[in-house]
């Protein structure tokens, strides 16, 4: 076990270098941050001093490099916009988003797990065909198409709903819609799969024939023995949502968070605010898959033994 914990880590050392890199050289192909932040008004004498300080003027491989050390130091510099420390920045942003993914993930378990035991128990009646039809439509449409909509409707048509900000309960509504739309539909086809695999075993059959309440047969031994793969499935769900759906999810109802400010700097080319943010979530992502990846291996042996 300790050598696969030890496998597991090399993998995210790995992982963690090459990300930094590609975010460093891909947030230098926009050019000039100087160039955009201070537009025409700045002579050129005081132009270079600007991109002198900021370390701009250096060769692409000198800045690479002192942008490893910094990160290997924790020292990650200052915002071109406000002056400020990036982690300073990026932090007062973290409990928004994270509030956002708690409430995202709450609703799509207390909705896409009792939707995927119906789908298995059911599955060759019309509730487990219209719960499949739902599961497949929410996962064919994107985050960003349910928030457009939802906001046509609820906001602009019906006006029920607040649009921008965090404020009030009502205001967590439609981004924690639209972040669960995918999330309900991929949990939902994964625990009906996981639930069908053991419907059919021996046990399952042992409980019924005890008399024991078809409820209770269902949750105590069926869903139990399914929870190994469904835990497993709902990390990397949410860890794919940490990394992509908050993020566009954020820009359209101007959420306070991680992923509306990574999409400000990359606009603005905030070079500083943009690595660190994309770092951080870079790092949740990575620390969460590993987790599970090693939860998943300390339960089942036979993963391990295949993962090598």
């Amino acid at each position: 076990m300790l050598t696969y914990v030890l496998r597991t880590l090399l993998r995210m050392a790995i992982t963690l270098f090459v990300i930094v890199t590609l975010v460093f050289f891909a947030t230098r192909l926009s050019g000039n941050p100087v160039d955009f932040v201070l537009g025409d008004g700045i002579t050129q004498e005081d132009r270079q001093l600007l991109i002198a300080y900021y370390g701009l003027d250096s060769s692409i491989g000198t800045q690479y490099w002192r942008y490893l050390v910094s990160v290997f130091s924790g020292e990650f510099g200052l915002s071109f916009l406000e002056r400020r420390p990036v982690a300073d920045i990026v932090m007062e942003r973290a409990w928004p988003s994270l509030k956002l993914l708690l409430s995202a993930v709450s609703f799509t378990l207390l909705v896409s797990v009792p939707l995927g035991i119906l789908a298995a128990i059911y599955r060759t009646s019309v509730i487990g065909s219209v719960v499949m039809v739902i599961a497949f439509l929410g996962y064919a449409v994107p985050a960003f198409i349910i928030g457009i909509l939802l906001v046509l409707i609820f906001a602009y048509t019906l006006n029920w709903l607040p649009v921008v900000g965090d404020g009030s309960a009502l205001h967590f509504i439609m981004p924690t819609l639209a972040i669960s739309g995918t999330l309900v539909a991929a949990i939902t086809r994964f625990t009906r799969n996981a639930m069908l695999d053991v419907l059919s075993q021996d046990y399952m059959r042992t409980a019924r024939a005890k008399g024991l309440p078809e409820w209770l047969v269902i949750l105590k031994h069926g869903l139990r023995n399914a929870s190994i793969t469904l835990l497993s499935v709902i990390g990397l769900q949410i860890a794919g949502l940490a990394a992509a759906g908050s993020v566009v999810v954020e820009s359209i109802f101007a959420w306070p968070g991680i992923g509306d400010l990574l999409v400000r700097s990359a606009i603005l080319r905030d070079y500083p605010v943009l690595q660190f943010g994309v770092l951080s979530v870079a790092v949740a992502v990575i620390v969460i898959n590993a987790v599970i990846d090693i939860s998943y291996a300390y339960a089942d042996p036979r993963i391990r033994l295949a993962k090598g």
